[in-house]
């Protein structure tokens, strides 16, 4: 190669990937279609809570298409309890969870019974023939009243609704914080409970191979490496005679972070039956049976100076588990429970969290887990003292944040923030917003009484991203590592293989694993292929979640480049007759020092080691590598986000005007992936604000439970974004990255809502509730006029 050639790292490079997403060349899960496949369905209960008494499933196997029919107890003898995998307390109360109910259900949508059919429709069909007679029982919705003494309770032989108490507290102690406090605040903030929507739905397809007891099972799942291990304990079925496949998998937002009781009932009745099986969700279904998010209701004080130090924080979390504990779910407040104190400076924090049960669909990881909730507490918290304190929000940020000159930073909460520049990334952001002429318009309507008010938002954030220290995760109770595992296999013809543990549901890994890989070895972009999401083509890794894909797995991939390059130095060296300490290696040549004729490419290298007629005595013949990486600490993006909202007052209606993020990402691999994960991440996170929420009536009904009655903004919903960067390199790894995936979520759900409450603020309003509907928006300001 040329040393003219263009590095691949910060280059925006289209997506290998969306040709064939774009062509409908995929492999969706439930594109797959083989020889015998016999098709499920699942009964689901209508009720919130209640006894079963009785399931009768003969009359489903009178219906036409019917091979099979199941109940909760029929398939219990094959299936343990679903795994929880972060028992954050040793004392936490931790039910059983059946895959499918055989007493007692516990939400609407807790499986019952089970029918496979010839097509899904005659499995479907089936359902209502299905006798199941119900003992009500009373739900449990209300997270404060379920911890009351004459509580009905979700699980009776537990004897309590609280699954756990997490306590947190650092530095001084609090109550002498805010006895010396000249300035302390309380406020109560509400998380709603948030559905994912991913575009394609969950499936499952099992395939049996009788002769040897194998099962190859295919999931819209982000986690097929944990998927098996966890599917294994579940069912039975010894790990090495288990495959797992995530194919095409169309996007997850921590909704396919899970091991599902669906999946445990197809490896089951594909066991049983000795045929391939599939169940593919409906929309409606997925509402009822795919975890939730958020579900949090937190009570926050701030102890200050009147000069505007902060001196402490204080946050009691109340949580909603839903009925069972599933994957992580309890430890989803825990990963934002070090963020409470995000950029600031203070000498005391405390923190409370309790895990409550409900008769309500369990929830866990979505979009930034803990992370968002922790940012909101923070930033709404901080505009409040700073109009108690009559200062500008920006004012009061840059009097308590972390000076760029600090870092490496410890914090009050115990973590060490290694790299960042909150000035430089406020400062860019407040230019592109055009801080100081909003502020002018919004006093201006104020004066003239103006119906429709101007109100400004201000988010400055940070995330613990690259979730990985095995140990640190090891002194939070989280059963597995953090590690992530990636060889590089160069084949004959000097093409490459990136065999990572990552698994993609529409990050962009294919390509920007190519590019590191590319830059590293000194080959051509596309010659770089990826692969991923198999267990027996990539056996080692632990899977995609809090954005740790690039943290970890791209430096795994990195450095088990360099360990290629170092194996071919040796054999280059020996053709070449040269030192290794002679050799240059740029842009996949080795030349010797000096006599730039005499050259090796990686890919001559690569053939040789193929052919090993002439390798240096006692060398294997393969340059080809593997590395595990493990790293020490987790990595920190920051940034400032500003949003301008219009609100009539006289509808309630909200109208974001403009709205300017500057994110620090650290070094990015590629610019326009980076953009789209932005915009991305601030839609979810404005929907928070401004659209989505999970509506139960007083019965435990799901009544937001299809699209038209719960809101997924589209693009007509949303403004234009104009945002930008400011790079402060990540020091805890070799590329500097610090990770994407889930900032735009967690800034933008603050910087909205303090907008609306800014505009609002003159007319006496000071919360409103999440989502801002217009209604809600309506009835503060009425509220506050009475």
């Amino acid at each position: 190669m040329s040393e003219t050639v263009e590095r691949e790292v910060g280059r925006s490079r289209p997506r290998k990937e969306d040709a064939r997403l774009l062509t409908g060349q995929t492999n969706w899960t439930d594109n797959i279609s083989v020889g015998g496949l016999l098709h499920l369905a699942i009964l689901r209960s209508p009720m919130a809570h209640a006894r079963i008494d009785r399931v009768d499933v003969t009359p489903a196997l009178e219906r036409p298409g019917v091979v099979a029919a199941f109940s909760g107890s029929d398939l219990a003898e094959g299936m343990g309890s679903l795994p929880c995998a972060w028992p954050v307390t040793e004392d936490i109360v931790l039910p059983d969870h059946p895959p499918i109910a055989v007493d007692e259900v516990r939400y609407a949508g807790d499986p019952v019974a089970v029918v496979v059919a010839r097509d899904r429709y005659a499995a479907t069909d089936a359902l209502e023939a299905i006798e199941v007679d119900y003992t009500p029982l009373p739900p449990v919705l209300d997270l404060e009243a379920a911890l009351t003494e004459n509580s009905p309770l979700v699980h009776s032989d537990k004897g309590t609704n609280r699954s756990y108490l997490w306590p947190l507290k650092t530095g001084e102690d609090f109550d002498a914080v805010r006895r010396r406090a000249e300035v302390t605040l309380k406020r109560r903030y509400v998380h709603q409970r948030l559905i994912a929507n991913a575009m394609e739905p969950r499936g499952v397809v099992v395939t049996p191979l009788a002769a040897s007891g194998e099962y190859t099972l295919y999931s819209s799942t982000q986690i097929p490496h944990i998927l098996r291990i966890m599917l294994s304990v579940v069912t039975g079925v010894p790990e090495h005679k288990l495959r797992v496949i995530a194919p095409d998998v169309g996007g997850g937002f921590g909704s396919k972070l899970q091991v599902y009781g669906e999946e445990a009932i197809a490896l089951t009745v594909a066991r049983r039956l000795g045929r391939p099986v599939k169940w593919t969700e409906s929309r409606s279904e997925g509402y009822l049976a795919t975890h939730h998010g958020r579900g949090m209701i937190q009570d926050v004080e701030i102890a200050a100076n009147r000069d505007g130090k902060l001196l402490g924080l204080k946050a009691d979390l109340l949580v909603d588990m839903g009925a069972y504990l599933m994957l992580v779910t309890p430890g989803i407040p825990i990963l934002g429970a070090f963020m409470y104190p995000g950029i600031y400076k203070m000498g005391s924090y405390e923190l409370n969290v309790t895990g409550v049960f409900t008769t309500k669909t369990p929830t866990d990881a979505y979009r930034g887990a803990g992370r968002p909730e922790a940012t909101y507490a923070i930033e709404r918290i901080m505009d409040e003292l700073a109009v108690e304190l009559g200062l500008d929000p920006v004012e009061l940020r840059r009097r308590n944040w972390i000076g760029h000159e600090e870092f490496p930073y410890t914090t009050i909460a115990g973590l060490t923030y290694d790299s960042g520049n909150y000035e430089a990334a406020t400062e860019k952001a407040l230019a592109l917003f055009d801080y100081d002429k909003l502020r002018a318009e919004q006093a201006d309507r104020n004066r003239r009484g103006d119906s429709v008010r101007l109100g400004i938002g201000v988010s400055t954030y940070t995330e613990m991203c690259g979730l990985a220290p095995s140990r640190v995760l090891r002194d939070l109770r989280y059963a597995a590592g953090g590690w992530e595992a990636a060889s590089i296999r160069v084949l004959p013809t000097g093409k490459v293989e990136v065999v990572t543990g990552t698994s993609p549901h529409g990050q962009g890994h294919v390509t920007c694993w190519s590019q590191i890989a590319a830059d590293v070895l000194g080959v051509p972009f596309e010659d770089v292929q990826v692969v991923h999401g198999d267990t027996r083509a990539a056996p080692q890794g632990m899977d995609t979640y809090g954005s740790r894909s690039l943290v970890v797995g791209g430096t795994a991939i990195h450095h088990a480049a360099r360990k290629v390059v170092d194996k071919a130095r040796k054999v280059a060296a020996h053709l070449l007759e040269a030192s290794e300490q002679d050799l240059e290696f740029t842009d996949g040549v080795f030349s010797v020092k000096g006599s730039p004729d005499a050259r090796k490419t990686l890919q001559e290298l690569a053939f040789e080691t193929f052919s090993s007629h002439d390798l240096p005595d006692g060398m294997e013949p393969t340059i080809n590598a593997g590395h595990v990486t493990d790293p020490d600490n987790f990595s920190y993006p920051h940034g400032t986000h500003l949003c301008a909202i219009e609100v009539d007052t006289e509808t309630g209606r909200s109208h974001i005007r403009s709205y300017v993020c500057v994110d620090d990402v650290g070094k990015v691999i590629n610019p326009m992936i980076v953009e789209g994960q932005v915009h991305g991440g601030l839609a979810q996170g404005i929907a928070q604000a401004l659209y989505e929420e999970a509506v139960y009536d007083d019965q435990g009904n799901l009544v937001s439970g299809t699209m038209a009655d719960y809101l997924v903004p589209s693009a007509p919903d949303l403004p234009d974004f104009v945002t930008d960067r400011t790079e402060t390199p990540s020091t805890t790894n070799p590329l500097g990255v610090k990770g994407v995936g889930e900032a735009g979520t967690i800034a933008s759900t603050p910087a909205v809502v303090n907008a609306i409450v800014d505009a609002l603020r003159p007319l006496g309003v000071t919360e409103v509730r999440m989502p801002c509907t217009p209604e809600r928006v309506w009835r503060a300001i009425e509220e506050a006029s009475a």
